[in-house]
């Protein structure tokens, strides 16, 4: 049962990370992106193919797939950005699915359909991290960092304008902001972020497979920030807590049989997200922040 329970907070960890990284462009800066999943993908197989062939640790591998996640953020964003709103989520879609091919068909790097097995374990400073235990205090580790420093360039002067354009980007521009480049740089932040998560899950799962990384996992990792609470600190990691003790919870309810959870489980995200969008757009804290602002 402790292993069924470190297991849950490593995954939770780790979608904290992915949804922290993810609420830095959609509740800052107003990007709503659809490939994330693609970047975490991405960070995955680099981070999977960096520990079997050149170094197990963890300060290897995770500054190499955070460089190469943004790098590529660079190179697809540029001509990306140039569009606004709903173009963007399109041409993000598009990037999703180019991105679900190239892991399943570059066999001879990705391995194909059946993925790269035997991913060794992970180390830091010369200890290997065979635990649950010591992985989980290492990836919880991982998150409060990641939040501290979103946490610490949204109040910067970077984050103004970030918060800026999201508002008014023509107004942004008029006042001299770059909207482009402001907006490449986040998402290259973001991305690099994303790849904390990639590595992560490469280690925790010894495999990596292109299933890990499909549409349906960007929009998992979306439902997230919006249950949560968008440009909110901790809204994302509430979402990641909820999202992933729901189907937990579900198996107690032993009068449903097995071959239902999965559907029941997707009845009620989609149920929730609707209400949600319903009653509460601005998410579980989001509300609570609001109340709180009414209050005083």
């Amino acid at each position: 049962m402790q292993g069924y329970i470190l297991n849950l907070l490593i995954l939770v960890s780790i979608s904290g990370i992915l949804a922290t990284s993810l609420n830095f462009i959609i509740g800052y800066a107003g990007i709503y992106s659809m490939a994330h999943a693609a970047f975490f993908g991405v960070a995955a197989y680099t981070g999977a193919l960096v520990a079997m062939h050149v170094s197990t640790s963890l300060l290897v591998t995770i500054p190499i797939a955070m460089a190469v996640c943004a790098a590529l953020s660079l190179v697809i964003s540029l001509p990306s950005l140039r569009v606004r709103g709903d173009y963007f989520v399109v041409a993000s879609l598009g990037l999703q699915m180019i991105a679900f091919t190239v892991f399943s068909e570059w066999k001879e790097v990705t391995g194909g359909i059946g993925g790269l097995t035997g991913v060794p374990v992970a180390t830091l400073f010369g200890f290997r991290l065979a635990s649950l235990e010591s992985f989980f205090l290492v990836a919880l580790t991982c998150l409060a960092l990641v939040v501290l420093i979103i946490y610490t360039l949204v109040h910067t002067s970077f984050g103004r304008s970030l918060k800026a354009i999201r508002d008014n980007e023509v107004a942004a521009a008029t006042f001299g902001k770059n909207p482009i480049v402001i907006k490449t740089i986040a998402v290259a932040i973001s991305t690099a972020f994303c790849g904390v998560a990639g590595v992560l899950y490469a280690f925790h799962i010894s495999f990596v497979n292109p299933e890990s990384f499909t549409v349906d996992q960007s929009v998992f990792i979306m439902s997230m920030i919006i249950i949560g609470g968008t440009g909110t600190v901790f809204g994302p990691i509430l979402g990641a807590l909820i999202i992933h003790l729901l189907p937990a919870g579900l198996t107690y309810l032993t009068f449903l049989p097995a071959r239902d959870l999965a559907s029941l489980q997707q009845i009620i995200y989609g149920a929730a997200m609707v209400l949600l969008m319903i009653y509460w757009p601005s998410g579980l804290i989001g509300r609570a922040n609001v109340k709180d602002t009414w209050a005083k």
